[in-house]
C-alpha cells in the first residue's frame, strides 16, 4: 500500500519516488461504483477503439474524482501508452472523428455521435516531464502509469481508473479526497516553478473539493511565487478564473486569494465581495426561476463594479466579442432595472436592451443592495422577484411599422427614414403600445405632410 501519511501530513508531503513503488504498491487501492458515464454508448464505443488491439487504458482525472464523490461528470478523460499517432489511427479505423488538439503534449479529442447525442472525450499518452519554464512543460513519452500520475500537479488528480472502475492511487489522493485536502505531489514549492498556473489551479480545487484548513505548503509556495502569474496568457488566467467563479466557494476562496497577494496579479480590480456572495446566494438556493444559472461573467462583473474597465478586462482575458460586449452592460452601470418601474418601463427596457442585460442587472442591483443592507426586507424581495420573472416572460411589444411602410408612404429613400421610425416608435412607446399598426401609419403620413 502507499504510505499512510500521518496527522498533518501535506505540509511537508512528500510521495513515495515512482521508482521505488513496489508491486504492491501499484496495485489497484479502490473501487469507483458503477458510473452512468462509464456505461455510455460513446465511452464504450471509445474504450472499444483504444483497447482493439489490447492497449490498457484508464480514465483520468476529474471524471475519476467526481465519480468517487458521487457528482455529475461532464467530461471523461482517458489515458493510454499508446503514441499520439497510434491514437489518431485507432480511432479512425473505428469510424471516429479523432481531432489533434494538443498533439504535442500528446493529446487527441475524439468526437463520437451526432448532434445532442455528440460527446467528446480527451486521450493523452503517457508522458514524463524532461524540462519546465513555469508556463510549458518539455515532454517524452512513457508506458508508467506511476510515472505518468507523479508528473500531476495535485495527489487527487493523480489517480486513475480502469474500465470497470479499480481506482489506483499512488500518492494518497483517496484519502486526501475523503478528507477534503489540496495537496501537491511532491513539494509544493517545486511544483508551482514548473507551471505557475498551478497557482490558480490550487485555488481552483480547494473551491471545488477542499475543507479547511488550506493546506499550509501550498498556500505559503502559491503566495512566494505568485509574481509568476504575471507571465501566463490571458486565456490560461482566464480560463481557471472563471472554473473558480463557477463554484459555491469562490467568494472566500477570493478572498483568501487577496489575503496571500496572489489576486491582486490577476484581478486587482476586485473590490466587491459581499455582493458577489449575495448574488451567489441568489443564483444557488434563494432562487428557484427558469433558466436562471451560475454565471462566472455575471460573478466577475459584479465583484469588480461599475469603477472597473470592461475593455480592460476583456483585452486582458481575451473575451470574444459577445462576452466584451456583455460584459460592458454589466459593468457599466447603464441599464437600471429597479423594483418601482411600470410595466410599460420595463417593456422599454426589455425592447432596449433584452432579457438577458435585465435580468443580470436586476440580479447584480438586488445582490448589491442585500449586501448593503445586510437584512432581509420581504417586500423588496417580492418586487425583485416580480421583476425578474418581468425580465423571463413579460410580453415584448413589437413596434408595427417598417422603413419600407414609410417609403409605401412617399418617403424618399435616405436617413430620414431612421430618423422618422425612431420618432414614431418613442411616440408609440409613450403612448403606451396602444397604437395598432394604423394608428402609427396615421401618425406617419399627418408628420410627413407637416
Amino acid at each position: 500500500m502507499a504510505r499512510v501519511p500521518e496527522e498533518h501530513p501535506e505540509d511537508s508531503y512528500e510521495p513515495i519516488k515512482a521508482e521505488l513503488l513496489t508491486g504492491a504498491q501499484r496495485a489497484p487501492m479502490g473501487q469507483l461504483s458503477p458510473q452512468p458515464w462509464m456505461a455510455w454508448p460513446q465511452t464504450l464505443t471509445v474504450l472499444a477503439a483504444l483497447t482493439a488491439e489490447g492497449t490498457e487504458v484508464r480514465f483520468v482525472g476529474g471524471c475519476v474524482r467526481d465519480g468517487l464523490l458521487h457528482r455529475p461528470v461532464k467530461d471523461v478523460d482517458i489515458a493510454t501508452p499508446d503514441l499520439p499517432e497510434k491514437v489518431v489511427a485507432l480511432l479512425e479505423a473505428a469510424g471516429l472523428k479523432a481531432v489533434p488538439t494538443g498533439l504535442a503534449h500528446g493529446t487527441v479529442t475524439a468526437v463520437v455521435g451526432e448532434g445532442a447525442e455528440q460527446r467528446t472525450f480527451e486521450i493523452t499518452t503517457l508522458r514524463r516531464d524532461v524540462d519546465t519554464d513555469g508556463r510549458h512543460a518539455v515532454v517524452e513519452w512513457s508506458t508508467d502509469w506511476v510515472a505518468d500520475a507523479a508528473r500531476r500537479d495535485f495527489t487527487i488528480n493523480a489517480m486513475s481508473a480502469t474500465p470497470d472502475g479499480a481506482v489506483y492511487d499512488y500518492f494518497d489522493g483517496l484519502q486526501h479526497l475523503h478528507h477534503g485536502r489540496v495537496v501537491f505531489v511532491g513539494r509544493a514549492m517545486a511544483r508551482v516553478r514548473e507551471d505557475y498556473l498551478r497557482i490558480l489551479r490550487f485555488f481552483r480545487f480547494y473551491a471545488r473539493y477542499g475543507r479547511p484548513p488550506i493546506n499550509h505548503e501550498g498556500l505559503k509556495a502559491c503566495q512566494a511565487l505568485a509574481d509568476g502569474l504575471d507571465t501566463l496568457s490571458g486565456e490560461r488566467v482566464r480560463d481557471e478564473l472563471f472554473k473558480i467563479l463557477e463554484t459555491d466557494l469562490c467568494t472566500d476562496v477570493l478572498l483568501t486569494m487577496r489575503g496571500e497577494r496572489v489576486l491582486q496579479h490577476v484581478l486587482p480590480e476586485a473590490a466587491h465581495f459581499g455582493g458577489l456572495r449575495q448574488l451567489v446566494f441568489l443564483e444557488t438556493r434563494g432562487l428557484r426561476m427558469p433558466g436562471l444559472e451560475i454565471d462566472p461573467l455575471r460573478r466577475l462583473a459584479i465583484l469588480v463594479g461599475e469603477d472597473a474597465e470592461a475593455a480592460v478586462l476583456a483585452a486582458r482575458f481575451k473575451l470574444s466579442t459577445r462576452e466584451a460586449d456583455r460584459l460592458a452592460v454589466l459593468i457599466e452601470g447603464t441599464v437600471r432595472p429597479w423594483p418601482t418601474l411600470n410595466r410599460i418601463e420595463r417593456q422599454a427596457l426589455l425592447r432596449r436592451v433584452g432579457r438577458e442585460a435585465v435580468r443580470d442587472r436586476a440580479l447584480m442591483l438586488w445582490s448589491a443592495q442585500r449586501a448593503v443592507e445586510g437584512r432581509i426586507d420581504s417586500q423588496k424581495t417580492a418586487g425583485w422577484i416580480a421583476l425578474l420573472e418581468d425580465a423571463r416572460a413579460l410580453p415584448v411589444p413589437e413596434f408595427p411599422v417598417r422603413g419600407r411602410d414609410l417609403l409605401a408612404l412617399g418617403m424618399a429613400p435616405g436617413p430620414q427614414v431612421g430618423a422618422l421610425l425612431h420618432g414614431l416608435d418613442s411616440w408609440w412607446e409613450e403612448a403606451g403600445y396602444a397604437p395598432d399598426r394604423d394608428a402609427v401609419l396615421a401618425e406617419a403620413a399627418r408628420r410627413l405632410a407637416s
